[in-house]
């Protein structure tokens, strides 16, 4: 940060004084957002609320009070440090939100941000009855959000979330304690579907990682702070999603669903399986590359994908 705190504090004296310098000063160092928001004021605005432990939503009174210098240091050091080390906000502040609830969040996980959020709410309507909803996988599951939302959604169901990495695990075991899913969400380590138990779902669900190596190379400096484990995906961003659809079949009920996000490789996923009919969802808030086969398109293909693997 190029301005010294000594020399802004004497100028800037609210919450409201805050935001905007803030914002201007990121909009300055060209960071990317991503995150949580997509925009310099919504960035400024929720590392401001969170240095004075503040709600989103306060009252404009609150954010126009004069800040004490304490105060004022703090949301100095939150900026310093997203502007000089390009830290994404949720790592800054240790939390994220997820289909309406708070996430811790750090470094052991991606952030989370898929579309597949507003499914969850939905409770994956009108593709499933939520009533008959038993079981949900939730594989590659990071920090735990989707696996969390999901029990939160289906109150009644089995929910198997899966990861590779132990220290995302470790995070989404702090994620199920803290919305006390405990006896509902139970946490595998291994790879897929390997460690799971001999059961079907009525769900799978999956944010695998599906950044192609093209993508790796130019993705910006705030995505280098999260694990390359949960980024990464071979030469053309399909390497994980090729396998959930290989094994997918065997895994799922009659009436069951499959729910992966592939981002920026929705296309290369077309192009390796054109004789599929892929359905991509559509949100009202944003985002793509999410796709959704039935149980009997998975079977119905399962040459196919064999055949890819």
């Amino acid at each position: 940060m190029e301005q010294r705190f000594e020399d802004i504090a004497e100028c800037l004296h609210s919450a409201t004084d805050f935001v905007r310098w803030g914002a201007s000063r990121f909009a300055e160092a060209g960071l990317h957002y991503g995150h949580g928001t997509d925009n310099a004021l919504d960035e400024a605005v929720a590392l401001v609320l969170h240095a004075l432990h503040l709600p989103h939503g306060c009252p404009d009174r609150l954010l126009d009070a004069r800040l004490a210098p304490v105060e004022k240091a703090d949301i100095y050091r939150l900026f310093a440090r997203r502007v000089d080390e390009r830290v994404p906000a949720a790592y800054l502040t240790g939390e994220a939100w997820f289909a309406g609830m708070k996430f811790r969040a750090d470094e052991r996980a991606l952030v989370p941000r898929s579309p597949i959020a507003e499914l969850i709410e939905a409770r994956f309507e009108p593709w499933v009855d939520p009533g008959s909803v038993a079981a949900v996988l939730d594989l590659c599951t990071g920090g735990g959000c989707i696996a969390v939302t999901c029990a939160h959604a289906f109150p009644d169901a089995h929910v198997d979330a899966v990861d590779l990495s132990a220290d995302a695990l470790a995070l989404a075991h702090e994620n199920v304690v803290l919305h006390g899913v405990e006896n509902q969400v139970e946490l595998h380590e291994g790879d897929l579907f390997a460690p799971l138990p001999a059961r079907r779902y009525d769900i799978i669900v999956s944010n695998p990682p599906y950044v192609d190596a093209e993508d790796m190379a130019g993705l910006p400096e705030e995505f280098r702070h999260e694990p390359e484990l949960g980024l990464a995906a071979g030469a053309d961003g399909l390497d994980i999603a090729r396998r959930i659809l290989n094994e997918a079949g065997e895994r799922l009920t009659e009436n069951g669903i499959l729910v992966v996000e592939v981002g920026n490789s929705a296309a290369a996923l077309e192009t390796a399986f054109p004789e599929v009919e892929f359905t991509w969802l559509e949100f009202e808030r944003g985002g793509e590359g999410v796709f959704l086969l039935t149980a009997a398109e998975v079977k119905r293909h399962a040459a196919v994908f064999r055949e890819a693997v």
